[in-house]
């Protein structure tokens, strides 16, 4: 199995790529949305590059990097079935459904947002961009403890890094509501 660390790392740069489309269409989304509401022609112009920077975001680099990550996992644990016993793996194995189920959901909002059908505010997807974040970190702290108690700390560090991140979307809503350009 000379060949399974080319297919870990394959799988682990796909996941990269990933993430990263998983975190920035959000941010895309959040500025589509803002984009609907302005005035003619800003709408129109600035509403047709942010829907085209979405679209090569989503269908270039997101989805390729989701199948090709979940194509080498599966790879792998056909080359490793004894990972499949492993309690961690099977937490693991909960948060990539997790995963890719708020893949699907903003794959709808995506859609939605391609036809111009804003039905989401910008706050939510502000709050919505964190998903990825939750699940990123509940993985990472998994593959490297590998122990179904040591997980449980890096839950915790979860729920605190989202009463911190609530906390600052607090503090930034108030500052964006004194100040529109912040």
């Amino acid at each position: 199995m000379e060949y399974y660390n080319y297919i870990k790392a394959l799988h682990l740069i796909f996941i990269i790529t990933w993430f990263a489309g998983l975190f920035y269409i959000p941010r895309l989304f959040v500025y589509q949305i803002e984009a609907f509401y302005k005035p003619s022609p800003d709408k129109e112009i600035l509403g047709k590059q942010l829907k085209l920077m979405a679209r090569r975001l989503w269908t270039i680099i997101t989805w390729p990097s989701a199948i090709l990550a979940t194509s080498f996992a599966i790879w792998l644990l056909v080359l490793n079935p004894f990972l499949l016993e492993q309690p961690w793996m099977h937490v693991k194995l909960t948060f990539v459904i997790l995963l890719i189920l708020y893949h699907l959901k903003t794959h709808q909002f995506y859609k939605q947002l391609q036809r111009d059908e804003v039905k989401k505010t910008s706050n939510f997807m502000r709050l919505w961009n964190e998903g990825a974040t939750f699940i990123l970190f509940a993985v990472i702290f998994l593959v490297i403890l590998k122990n179904a108690i040591n997980w449980i700390f890096g839950v915790i560090g979860i729920i605190v890094l989202g009463i911190l991140l609530m906390i600052g979307f607090k503090v930034y809503k108030n500052i964006r509501s004194k100040n529109p350009d912040a």
